[in-house]
């Protein structure tokens, strides 16, 4: 496994690579790391690349830098695995990569920061790219319309003279670009194909290729430079002849016999005609021909299926085709979803139903025992395989049983039970599990099954439901039951298997989203008094990332706070300035690394880290705070990185509707999201009479965009406007739906007011069971102990121009339709106060234990 590989030029400031780097990997890194990369040397893979060469540049770096980005895109498991099995083979066996022309032209700089990436983690991809566009814009200038015949390029004497130049100076755009990023590359223009004319009075200069000389790519490798290759072919007497990319990086293929090919395109991937969606995995051995009968696959798109799948039938059963735009290329080859789509031969799945259909059961019992219960003994191979004899059932495998699938179809389940999912590494990594899952959904309308919440694949079975159900360390999942008669019958058999077994956890939340009036609720506000708050001793906060809105008002209420105190502030853009709006001390933003982070956990100089970055970025300065055995402080992150993490873990901050004792006596504290917090606030109150699907409509501030560039925050743009964004699945819609135990729907805007949110929520309802005025007195009575919670009366409306700068949230509306099954609330709330900062500074005093609301001015609030 090889070293991260960054390339200095001599004289080049720390400050300037600093700001590279993070452009590059579009996440902070810290001076302070990249000065230690000047004073450290460490190993590569490539001896050449070890010592300080003449031309005074010198290679340095660390690998678990890249890794750690690796880590925002997929989860560490994931992208520990692929590494392995990408490192599994010789070097040029990782990966064949297809560029087309037109990405040189359009996204350079994207491509050659993603080959860089890959470069940095020690994998050198064999990198083949075309020139199409180019050749076509130069012949035009030239007055010279380009010639195809049968799809092919008609290539006489004068257009060959056009294609070497374009072929020429797109390698060199191609290898500049990945040295200024410190990535060796090697152009390698000819040698490489030796090719035969295909048709000479047909096509003319157009070659055929019979033979691929490997020698150059492979010492290219050899050295630690990536090969950077053109499909200009020769014949033996050295005439050049032009060859098709596509159909070069296939002859390239079936030398080397690659993990991996990619076609980069500006589609990335195959779009179903019916659906418009893109397909993720193509097994051809299964869906070969039954694909190329649909009716939307014909021309362009039947030709490349046809063209991979020959090509594959000569590959090893590891090898596949992924068709991916430039920008997901890590996310495709480091994540089991993936992003574009992956073509592999696999297997034809193997259907059995009765124990006979197995043949010898020793196969089946070796398959058996990779189940945990099994293999620890809990569970007996041979009791469940006799118990299998009287039962009625539907098995699912591949050929070498990488992926087994048993569903129980007894007449005593309601609902088809997934009893056995079991899986190698080969299976998930190669998407078998996704070919199992989808003859599973094609054989079953609904099913249910049960996993463990601690599996490291857990993010997949919630990606394959359509709702699920927490107790007791094991999570019921279920997708296709739309009776809900039928989801609580099969939740309380769940319950009761559970409840009868011993596990190691004792916890009990609803995680699922199901419409009933009985949803199991997440919170214990009114179980236990609030804490008193008794600490008057100062306390040390450091910021990681406060450059933003929400940094800056947090900023301002620690200032008025009578106990804490600011110790280190960090944003990488503010580093060296003065942090504004704090007069306790005078404070110099940093650019905290996370080594700078764990020193100051071992030193003990922090008592409440506050992370305020984006989603998917604080994940390593938690892990290094983490990392320290004794450390003292404790951590409220302001992302959705910790949302949706078991409570026990990370306890969910929304003091009004969770346990105040728990969010005291937590370590480590998520915060919730503005919107979410406002509609939790807003529904939970009638979470009993609840019959249907809440919709919450909802209208924030362009505040709520951030500060980074967008139509979404741009005042102009929003002037006389309103955006709607996120129409489906905004990570709110799942954290509302999550945390109340019943779906909803969510429609965020965005206007043109700066700060401030206005929600009207439809709320179906039993029919008769509440009137207005009933309903505004549940929520008077709800919330009469909570300072930040104004009720209004019934058809009174809050207003967001009210709320803006205000600490409070204002639910008011209780109108009950004249059908009496919907009640429409309203509601308002500062996204930047109560629904960041000052909801993070109550989580910070109940996990100091200093009165709730120290900090938080009177005066604003309603």
């Amino acid at each position: 496994m090889s070293t991260l590989l960054i390339t200095f030029k001599r004289g080049v400031k720390p400050s300037h690579v600093c700001k590279h780097l993070t452009k590059l990997f579009s996440t902070p890194v810290s001076t302070t790391s990249v000065k230690r990369l000047y004073s450290e040397k460490l190993n590569t893979t490539a001896a050449a690349t070890n010592t300080l060469s003449s031309n005074g540049k010198g290679s340095f770096g660390t690998r678990s830098t890249v890794i750690q980005l690796l880590n925002n895109i997929g989860s560490k498991r994931e992208v520990e695995q692929y590494l392995k099995y990408f490192t599994s083979v010789s070097q040029q066996q990782f990966a064949i990569i297809k560029v087309g022309g037109a990405i040189i032209s359009d996204n350079l700089q994207e491509l050659a920061s993603c080959l860089a990436f890959l470069y940095h983690v020690g994998l050198y991809p064999i990198v083949l790219h075309g020139t199409g566009p180019q050749v076509n814009a130069r012949l035009e200038a030239q007055g010279i319309e380009p010639q195809y015949n049968d799809g092919i390029r008609i290539t006489d004497e004068k257009t060959m003279a056009v294609v070497r130049q374009c072929f020429l100076e797109q390698n060199l755009k191609l290898v500049t670009a990945l040295e200024q990023l410190g990535v060796r590359a090697r152009p390698i223009t000819s040698g490489v194909f030796t090719a035969q004319y295909l048709d000479p009075a047909k096509y003319k200069l157009v070659g055929n290729i019979t033979q691929v000389n490997k020698d150059p790519v492979e010492a290219s490798i050899k050295v630690g430079a990536l090969p950077i290759l053109t499909s200009l072919a020769e014949t033996p007497s050295g005439q050049m002849l032009n060859v098709n990319a596509d159909v070069a990086a296939g002859e390239l293929a079936r030398i080397f016999e690659p993990l991996k090919i990619v076609y980069l395109n500006e589609k990335g991937g195959i779009i179903n005609g019916n659906t418009g969606e893109k397909i993720s995995v193509i097994n051809l051995d299964e869906e070969y021909e039954g694909l190329l009968k649909e009716s939307w696959v014909k021309y362009g798109t039947k030709l490349k299926i046809k063209e991979i799948k020959e090509l594959l039938d000569y590959l090893p059963r590891s090898s596949s085709v992924a068709i991916i735009n430039v920008h997901d290329l890590q996310k495709e080859l480091f994540t089991d979803s993936g992003a574009g789509t992956m073509i592999r031969r696999g297997y034809k799945l193997i259907k059995r139903n009765k124990l006979s259909d197995f043949g010898s059961l020793d196969a089946l019992r070796a398959t058996l025992k990779r189940d945990p219960q099994i293999a620890s003994g809990k569970e007996s191979a041979a009791n469940y395989l006799k118990s299998l004899e009287n039962s009625s059932f539907v098995s699912y495998s591949d050929e070498p049983n990488d992926v087994f699938a048993l569903v129980k179809t007894d007449s005593n389940l309601p609902i088809p039970k997934l009893d056995k999912f079991l899986c190698t590494q080969a299976g998930w990594l190669n998407n078998v599990t996704d070919n199992v899952f989808s003859a599973l959904k094609r054989d079953f309308p609904a099913l249910q099954w049960v996993v463990s919440e601690d599996d490291p694949n857990i993010a997949w079975h919630f990606s394959k439901s359509d709702g699920s159900y927490l107790k007791n360390g094991k999570i019921l999942f279920w997708y296709g039951i739309k009776d809900l008669a039928a989801v609580s019958t099969v939740i309380s058999e769940f319950v009761k298997k559970v409840t009868s077994t011993p596990f190691s956890s004792s916890s009990s939340q609803s995680s699922g989203v199901f419409n009933t009036g009985n949803s199991t609720r997440s919170y214990s506000t009114k179980s236990s008094p609030k804490p008193k708050g008794t600490n008057v001793k100062p306390a040390r906060v450091a910021l990681i990332g406060a450059r933003g809105y929400t940094g800056k008002n947090l900023i301002s209420l620690i200032n008025s706070h009578p106990y804490l105190e600011v110790a280190h502030v960090s944003s990488r853009e503010l580093c060296g300035q003065k942090l504004q709006g704090y007069s306790k001390a005078e404070i110099i933003y940093e650019n905290l690394s996370t080594d700078d982070v764990k020193a100051l956990e071992k030193n003990k100089e922090v008592d409440m880290w506050i992370m305020a970055l984006p989603n998917n970025v604080c994940k390593p300065f938690v892990e290094a705070i983490d990392s320290v055995p004794d450390g003292i402080s404790k951590i409220i992150d302001l992302s959705a990185d910790f949302r949706f993490v078991d409570e026990s873990a990370w306890r969910y901050g929304l003091p009004e509707l969770n346990d105040r004792n728990k969010i005291s006596a937590a370590k480590r504290i998520s915060n919730p999201g503005c919107y979410a917090t406002c509609a939790q606030v807003s529904i939970f109150p009638l979470i009993e009479y609840i019959t249907g699907l809440p919709t919450v409509f909802g209208v924030s501030g362009y505040s709520g965009a951030g500060t980074k560039p967008s139509p979404k925050n741009d005042p102009k743009f929003l002037n006389n406007n309103l955006i709607p964004y996120a129409l489906t699945n905004h990570i709110h819609e799942r954290e509302i739906s999550t945390r109340l135990g019943t779906e909803i729907a969510f429609i965020p805007h965005v206007a043109q007011w700066f700060q401030g949110i206005t929600q009207t929520i439809s709320i179906p309802i039993k029919k008769g069971a509440l009137t207005d005025e009933v309903v505004s007195k549940l929520y008077k009575d709800f919330y009469q102990d909570e300072k930040l919670i104004k009720v209004l009366e019934a058809g009174e409306i809050p207003l967001v121009k009210d709320i803006s700068g205000k600490h409070s949230i204002v639910v008011g509306g209780f109108k009950v339709n004249k059908a009496q099954d919907r009640v429409v609330v309203c509601s308002t709330i500062d996204n930047l106060l109560k629904g960041a900062a000052t909801q993070c500074l109550q989580n910070i005093n109940l996990a100091l234990n200093y009165g709730e609301y120290d900090g938080i001015p009177e005066e604003d609030i309603l």
